[in-house]
């Protein structure tokens, strides 16, 4: 029998650096305060332009550990170790900003804003589409203007926009989901070893588990939802949205299930009160098992 209880994280704060990237994004001065003003922004050693000869196509380390996957050899943390460098596409639409009458009494576009597309999960949790290519973003969405930036960039744009996931080529052949904690840490431009892999998180649930006489064991795995489908159906060990950890309870033969449920309840809230691994763990699901199963 399993459960599913999807954490539910204490509010978190941005950590500074993405706080200050984020106060600067549309700031009319760069960095250093000086304003844009006047100032020639051409040429290829201007940041806004590092695009300007862009082939749009696919970065090919991206490609390449999106391929290990689906083979089996890879691995959901080498795709993220591969977008840290990569060039991606983000879609933008025009939003009206303000609307005016003309002088023949048509409402006409008075102003209008640039805005990003998002989607709705399946969940209900917001995500930011992002592409390798131009021809897989227009495919998806005609009308968007595709903008490219580097993957943590997008990263960043997604925590600005509250959304928890990354949903790299919608509608593609294959979809990679980079969930939350995935997300957070491209944004902040570090490593990410998913939940059910890292030792941290081993630690914390093992100090959490101890002193039950019934509990013989716990064990950290892949959720049901880590794993995805590509187009024809074939299974990809990694790229689903979640739930991404599951905790396997083993009890001691002869354990009633309301001692394994309570004593499995307690130590859920321990964890869901630990701010790393409220952090570190995107979606939980938990498995009660005796140990002669």
């Amino acid at each position: 029998m399993s459960t599913e209880q999807p954490e539910s994280a204490p509010k978190r704060h941005l950590p500074g650096h993405i706080v200050a990237a984020l106060a600067q994004a549309g700031s009319a001065t760069d960095s250093a305060g000086q304003s844009w003003e006047g100032r020639d922004l051409a040429g290829e050693e201007n940041p806004l332009h590092k695009f300007d000869k862009d082939d749009g196509l696919a970065d090919a380390q991206v490609v390449q550990a999106l391929a290990d996957l689906r083979a089996g050899t890879g691995s959901e943390a080498s795709v993220h170790q591969a977008m840290a460098n990569a060039r991606v596409f983000v879609a933008v639409v025009a939003q009206l900003g303000e609307e005016a009458m003309t002088e023949h009494g048509f409402a006409a576009d008075k102003e209008a804003d640039m805005a990003l597309v998002k989607i709705k999960g399946p969940d209900g949790r917001m995500a930011l589409p992002v592409f390798t290519t131009v021809e897989r973003l227009q495919a998806w969405h005609g009308e968007a203007r595709p903008v490219a930036v580097y993957a943590p960039r997008a990263a960043l744009s997604a925590v600005s926009e509250e959304c928890q996931l990354l949903v790299l080529d919608p509608g593609s052949d294959y979809t990679f989901v980079l969930r939350r904690p995935g997300v957070w840490n491209l944004a902040k431009q570090i490593g990410w070893t998913p939940s059910y892999l890292n030792q941290a998180i081993a630690d914390l649930v093992q100090e959490a588990t101890g002193g039950y006489k019934q509990l013989r064991q716990v064990k950290l795995a892949p959720g049901r939802g880590v794993g995805s489908r590509d187009a024809q159906g074939q299974g990809v060990p990694g790229g689903g949205s979640g739930p991404e950890l599951n905790l396997q309870f083993v009890f001691a033969t002869g354990t009633s299930e309301n001692d394994a449920r309570e004593i499995a309840t307690n130590i859920h809230g321990i964890l869901s009160r630990n701010s790393e691994f409220a952090e570190a763990v995107d979606s939980l699901e938990i498995s009660l098992l005796s140990s002669s199963s």
